[in-house]
Parts: C-alpha cells; structure tokens; sequence
C-alpha cells in the first residue's frame, strides 16, 4: 500500500511563527484598550444624548444657505488649487524617487526623505505651521493641503515610473534627445493615466480634507462650522453639514467620472 504525503501549506516553523504573531496582536490590542481607561458609564447615557443633540438641530436653518455659500466656494478652491500646486510638486519630487529616474542614490534618498515628511504630518498640523507664518486664511489652507498632499502624490507617481517600459525611453534618447526630451516623449506618455488617476483621486481627498483645516482658521467652510458649534447654533451645524455632504458627494461623482475616463 502506498503512503501518500499529505501537502501543506506552511512549514511548521511557518505556521509556529504565524501564531505566536497572532497572540503578540492580541496580547497588544488587549493591553491598548486597557490602557485607555475608558468610562463605559457614559455607554448608557450615550443613545440619550444623542438623540438630544438631533433635536435640537433638527430641523436645519435653511435660511443659513446663504451664508455658508461663499465659505463652501472658497472651501472647492482650496481643495483644488491646493492639488494643482501638489501635483506640480510632486512631479520633480517622484522623479527624484524613482528607482530607474533618480540621478543617484542622494537624490533618491532625497526624494523618499520629502514623500515620508509629507505624508507623516496630518493636515491640521500643516494648517496649523501655515497659520502661524501666514496668518488665517485660505492661503495656509491652501499651502497646508498642497504641502501634505505631495508625499501621497508624489509616492504614486513615483511607483508609476518605477513600473513603465525602458525600451521606450532608450528609443527617444536614440533620436538624440536629452534627459527631458526623454521624460517628456518616454515617460509622461507611459504615466498619463496613473497620473491623472492619481490627481483625481487626491482631489476628491482634499475636497473632505479642506472642509476641516477652517477649525485651525486656515479658511474655508471649516471656520463657520467651529464658530457655529462654539455657539451652540445647532440648526446651523446641521445646515453646514448637510452643505458639505452635497460638497463630498460631488467630488466624489465627479472624481469617479474622470478615473473611468482614463482606464
């Protein structure tokens, strides 16, 4: 009779390690949560005050409507100029950081040491560093969602370079073209839909982004939501988020419209 070797997936050191990093997990989760000291007497309550907090902004200040147009106008113009600046940015920033683009390994040091800066600060704390420079407005907000934005651009972009075909960049640069003739003709063709796919996406991000920086008074609707909430104007709350609902469900019509577009 023939003894038949039963297949497994994973060694037994495999699987050994596998469920000694489960437990870890566990283990780290569990002592988190305790950590936190969380009052669960306010569990109770919670639904109660909840239900509260509905009454009273409920129903919303229509009449509120036209104040908050001209914040949630400025609110669309920071998330877009602000991506424009980013995306113009992060193009010498993903060159830099691209393996088969980058001069040398300084430069490609370079270009991970600005993604990783960009992208490890959130927003409000970039709003906040542009607030104190330039004063309130939506010149910081725009500088703070132009600045975050670049590492998540510029990171996507860069992995789009890393992955293009080299045999048309050494046909261009075969004809007698330079460094940027060659990025020009051989590899932003290559990138257009990544790049275009990549733009939308972080502008349909910055869109939400924008709608908050206002509460560190980097402009915008966010300004009008804080002072509204800070004076307990609970009908106008709700009208202003309600605005930026209509605001995100747009961008995000909008930006699902273009990323079809270029597949």
């Amino acid at each position: 009779m023939t003894d038949y070797q039963t297949w497994e997936r994973r060694t037994p050191r495999e699987r050994f390690t596998r469920y000694v990093l489960i437990l870890l997990t566990i283990v780290a989760a569990a002592i988190s949560w305790q950590l936190l000291q969380i009052n669960y007497s306010y569990l109770g309550t919670a639904p109660v005050e909840f239900m509260d907090l509905i009454n009273r902004m409920y129903p919303p200040n229509v009449g509120y409507s036209e104040q908050i147009l001209s914040p949630m106008i400025e609110t669309i113009h920071i998330a877009i100029l602000g991506t424009a600046l980013a995306v113009l940015m992060s193009v010498p920033v993903a060159l830099l950081g691209a393996d088969n683009t980058t001069p040398n390994r300084y430069t490609f040091l370079l270009g991970k040491f600005i993604i990783s800066a960009s992208r490890s600060v959130n927003v409000i704390i970039w709003a906040l560093v542009f607030v104190i420079v330039f004063g309130s407005g939506a010149l910081a907000g725009t500088l703070a969602i132009a600045v975050r934005s670049i590492g998540f651009c510029s990171k996507l972009i860069a992995e789009a370079i890393e992955e293009i075909d080299p045999g048309q960049v050494e046909a261009v640069k075969a004809t007698g073209a330079n460094s940027v003739e060659a990025a020009i003709y051989g590899i932003a063709p290559q990138i257009k839909p990544a790049f275009i796919g990549v733009s939308t996406y972080r502008w349909d991000i910055n869109v939400r982004a924008s709608t908050i920086i206002g509460f560190v008074g980097a402009g915008g609707i966010g300004v009008e939501l804080n002072t509204s909430i800070n004076f307990f104007a609970w009908q106008q709350v709700l009208t202003i988020l309600l605005a930026i609902l209509v605001i995100v469900v747009i961008s995000e019509v909008v930006s699902a419209y273009l990323r079809r577009k270029v597949r």
